[in-house]
């Protein structure tokens, strides 16, 4: 079976395109919690349930023999080298709320690297895609980061984690960054946010913690889009069990790359002895 990163884009915009329109139902007849995960604030709902069943029914009838990893039913072994990382509701809390800012995400690895993946917007139901290489596109038109702006003139989107140390420890990195740029926004999908770097909409994206599901496939379309996406060292307290808590997203524009990490490293987010690799 081919690993080409074009034929896995292929197959991650339409099981992505298709859970979608399943959440995009299943929303409008009504939503409720499931269950909590590391916090009560870190809902599960039926939605994400059944998106995930749905994902991983396709793959396996599409990609017979891959591994999957998925937000809400953990591993499945595989023989063929190619894993699919699946979100199956990034941003389930505006979910629960309505509000119009969550999606569908799954990528696809081949030996440990993504080299395809795809974002759903669920609400406005727009596909982000990529493949390693190959760019990246928004519903088939090629996107491209924002040209560096200087750092005051910067839009940082951001956003928090579910256990109140993590959160009190993020929120003064925020108020220590929001006099030095344009503004900060947090919009809840960490899939999107990378998405919105990659079109263009904002000039950069930094967090602590999102999981591998959460980032997968929205690094590749913001690298295939001309900017750039990092795992850096943080300095944050504990967050969940069994991942590195001190680990920070960082995604912006190649061009000016330096600057954001300066920025980052000043005020508190990333640990000065070890984000100097992450330059140049």
């Amino acid at each position: 079976m081919s690993a080409a990163p074009g034929e896995l884009r292929e197959v991650a915009a339409r099981v992505a395109a298709e859970a979608a329109a399943l959440v995009r139902r299943a929303r409008a007849e009504g939503v409720a919690v499931a269950a909590t995960k590391s916090s009560g604030v870190d809902v599960v709902t039926e939605i994400d349930r059944a998106s995930e069943a749905l994902v991983r029914t396709r793959l396996g009838e599409l990609r017979p023999g891959d591994a999957v990893l998925g937000e809400e039913e953990g591993e499945r072994a595989g023989s063929t080298g190619v894993r699919w990382v699946v979100d199956p509701v990034d941003g389930t809390v505006n979910l629960l709320y309505g509000i119009p800012e969550y999606a569908v995400s799954i990528a696809a690895e081949v030996d440990g690297q993504v080299v395809a993946g795809a974002v759903v917007d669920v609400v406005r139901d727009v596909v982000y895609a990529a493949a390693l290489g190959q760019g990246a596109t928004r519903d088939g038109v090629p996107l491209r980061v924002r040209p560096a702006a200087p750092v005051a003139e910067r839009l940082v989107l951001t956003g928090f984690g579910y256990l109140p140390e993590v959160r009190a420890h993020q929120g003064a990195c925020v108020a220590r960054l929001l006099p030095l740029v344009r503004d900060v926004r947090r919009m809840g999908s960490c899939a999107l946010d990378l998405c919105h770097v990659a079109e263009g909409i904002a000039d950069a994206y930094v967090e602590e913690g999102p999981q591998p599901w959460d980032w997968a496939a929205g690094s590749l379309v913001v690298s295939e889009a001309g900017g750039r996406f990092a795992r850096l060292p943080g300095t944050g307290p504990a967050g969940s069990p069994g991942t590195d808590p001190r680990e920070v997203l960082v995604a912006g524009p190649a061009e000016g790359w330096d600057e954001l990490v300066d920025l980052l490293v000043h005020t508190g987010f990333l640990n000065h002895a070890n984000a100097s690799g992450s330059r140049g």
